[in-house]
């Protein structure tokens, strides 16, 4: 059950009235995926905003709620977690905890240990807290 679920809805519903940003021509060449790339060409139609019909820019004005800002869908903060100290300054039930890429499975198992007892939300746990590495 989500937490913070009037921030998370309020960020769906400006969510709801921004254009969909798709890459310039993506609808012409099969080979470019529609994510979004900014068009930084010296005569680009969409850069220049000169033709109707073409989709927007993303602008900041599109940007969502300042409150619901850096939240996880979940509704939890989302905070990158390195050691086990970088727990204790976080709060259980409104922070939600990510590893870092560079943690390996050995200090990862302690946190997890750790975590779980203080009932965090853990994003990307990667290996289980009985201890098996298969």
């Amino acid at each position: 059950m989500p937490i913070n679920k009037d921030k998370l809805s309020k960020r769906k519903e400006a969510k709801e009235h921004n254009p969909d940003f798709i890459r310039p021509e993506s609808w012409r060449y099969k080979r470019l995926q529609t994510n979004w790339r900014k068009p930084k060409g010296i005569d680009h139609h969409q850069r220049k905003q000169k033709s109707r019909g073409r989709p927007g820019l993303v602008k900041v004005g599109f940007g969502g709620p300042k409150e619901a800002r850096g939240l996880h869908p979940s509704g939890y903060t989302d905070n990158l977690i390195h050691t086990i100290s970088d727990l204790e300054k976080l709060n259980p039930k409104t922070d939600g905890i990510r590893f870092g890429h560079s943690v390996g499975t050995k200090k990862r198992k302690e946190i997890i240990v750790k975590a779980i007892e203080s009932k965090f939300k853990i994003f990307n746990a990667r290996v289980s807290a009985s201890g098996s590495k298969s």
